[in-house]
């Protein structure tokens, strides 16, 4: 039996009495429905309608869309649902997380090499506001995981950094500012702990492969103190630990077992000797490092029988309905975890006060609160933020400030394949040539061109410096978030040869592990994201208009000797 009133839940006996009464109201129907999370493609009142009047949800996410849209969404559940619901988003870089005019704050590395969690803090009030104006009161975030492999493509940059204890502070500054204003609830993410293996679980089964003593002196710091404070979800990644698993089976583990869908680490670690007594989520569970380790029909019943109390995401919804509801018959789901797994997911509600909200007629969002968006504050804060954060990682042919008289002529060359790119380039442009310098942009050699320009005195009297802009985002889905090259035959400009014969500065805006693939050039920078102020505190700065203040979260030199020369 949950145990509502204690830690994270602290209910009084009239929310309790709503909890059990709610539940006991419910059919099999309902209650196995209201396991799922899915994430709807809709925005279309009349659809939503259909759906909440078919379904019966504990919760939903959405994606980022215009403001108005979302809110009129999620106020069209809310007005149509039995039971409020949970609505989420990721909220990791600000109100842009679930609406296209919220705040770009910025990714949490950049936060955390402020070294301020006062900046954790408005960034967690930002994301908690602006999420709140349109209907959002749970929170996908923060990710708490520790960047301790430079190749793993998607922890990165949505961490805030390898250190447990600095990870620890910035996150604890973060969920005090979503928290604050008591309208979204966080989630720790992603348990056992991402950021060993330089694998994506999207793509494959990764491994946190630390004993559990090396993992209680790192992950464990950081779990167990914001399950101390009282953290009132957590999301369990499709990671397989062994040595958790060996910790009650006293045997090898020989076998992957996503945590998702292993008892020992939630059930057994997770709630059981970390204590943790909140809401368990699953990472969306499409994700092939679920998928390819269980049948479908098994891993859905499973996954809440083995210690989780929700389903995020569906691969076919009726079908996964169907999985659950066959799993509950066949015994693959039991009904004590049916029912805990209900009450864990109302009670969140009840501890919010969701239903005396829905009660009142005040759960409901207006475009007035829509003001508050991208507010004059959250920008100010943003800016502070990009100011503080971008980091000079190394300059030892001493290049900065630069001299637009000196380097008149800059071949500008930005690295990446990403929607944004366009973006970033023009900026970049747009502000170098503001100081005076002129810039070409690099375009790729083709069969044609590429040894018809290749004389080193000839790219010397063109151009005084190089600047390149890594503009490469870590995103699911991708098995390495490094730099290709643009080559023919090992040839052209693209490749930095040239870094003996012009003075050469790296960018990043992205992935702040490039000096492993550009240990020759010898001015670096970390800007950690591509938000627009961030780009302007970066020229600002290597113009000398301003001094470099970021401490790296992680080691950006990927423990290597060449990498910091």
């Amino acid at each position: 039996m949950v145990d509502l009133k204690a830690k994270p839940f602290y209910l009084n006996d009239e929310q309790i009495k709503w909890v059990e009464d709610t539940l006991a109201s419910m059919t099999d129907d309902e209650k196995t429905e209201q396991l799922f999370c899915p994430l709807l493609y809709t925005n279309e009142p009349e659809a939503l309608k259909g759906i909440i009047g078919q379904y019966h949800f504990g919760g939903v996410m959405f994606r980022s869309n215009p403001a108005k849209e979302v809110q009129t969404a999620i106020n069209t559940l809310q007005e149509n649902s039995k039971i409020p619901m949970l609505i989420s988003a990721n909220l990791e870089d600000g109100g842009n997380g679930i609406a296209n005019e919220g705040t770009y704050m910025g990714r949490q590395m950049l936060i955390s090499a402020t070294n301020d969690t006062q900046k954790a803090y408005q960034l967690g009030k930002i994301c908690g506001v602006e999420g709140a104006a349109v209907g959002v009161n749970w929170g996908f975030s923060p990710v708490i995981d520790l960047d301790r492999n430079f190749r793993n493509p998607i922890t990165n940059v949505r961490t805030y950094g390898s250190d447990p204890d600095h990870v620890l502070a910035m996150a604890r500054g973060y969920i005090q500012g979503l928290t604050e204003d008591g309208k979204v609830i966080p989630t720790i993410k992603h348990f056992p702990g991402d950021g060993i293996d330089e694998r994506d679980q999207h793509l494959v089964t990764s491994v946190n492969s630390l004993s559990v003593d090396e993992w209680e002196a790192s992950y464990g710091k950081v779990y167990r103190g914001l399950i101390e404070d009282g953290a009132m979800t957590a999301m369990v990644g499709h990671i397989a630990m062994p040595a958790m698993e060996e910790y009650f089976d006293k045997k090898p583990c020989e076998k992957v077992i996503p945590a998702t869908n292993s008892k020992n680490i939630v059930s057994g670690y997770l709630r059981g000797v970390l204590g943790f007594n909140g809401l368990i989520s699953t990472d969306a569970s499409p994700m092939v490092g679920l998928l390819s380790n269980t049948k479908r029909a098994e891993s859905v019943p499973q996954a809440i029988e083995y210690g989780c109390d929700m389903l995020l995401f569906t691969k076919d919804l009726d079908e996964d309905i169907a999985f659950m509801k066959a799993g509950i018959k066949n015994g693959l789901l039991s009904k004590e975890r049916l029912e805990d797994a209900n009450r864990r997911i109302l009670a969140t509600k009840a501890a919010m006060g969701l239903p005396k909200l829905k009660e009142e007629g005040k759960l409901l969002k207006t475009e007035e609160d829509l003001k508050v968006l991208s507010a004059p504050q959250h920008i100010q804060w943003a800016k502070e933020c990009a100011d503080m954060g971008v980091t000079l990682v190394k300059d030892v042919q001493q290049l900065l400030p630069l001299d637009a008289k000196k380097y008149k002529k800059v071949l500008l060359e930005i690295l990446g394949d990403f929607d944004s790119n366009d973006r970033v380039y023009g900026q970049f442009e747009e502000l170098l040539t503001k100081e005076g310098f002129q810039v070409t942009k690099y375009i790729p050699e083709t069969f044609e061109t590429i040894f018809l320009d290749s004389k080193v005195e000839d790219f010397k009297k063109k151009y005084d410096l190089v600047i390149y802009i890594g503009n490469i985002e870590n995103a699911s889905n991708k098995t390495t978030a490094r730099i290709n090259w643009h080559t023919l035959f090992g040839a052209g400009n693209n490749l930095p040869w040239f870094v003996r014969e012009v003075p050469t500065l790296f960018i990043s805006v992205g992935n702040p592990y490039h000096l492993f693939d550009v240990p020759m050039i010898k001015t670096y920078i970390n800007g950690y994201c591509h938000a627009p102020y961030v780009i302007e505190a970066i020229v600002d700065k290597i113009m000398g208009r301003g001094k470099f203040t970021g401490v790296s979260p992680i080691d950006p030199f990927c423990g290597k000797w060449d990498t910091r020369l």
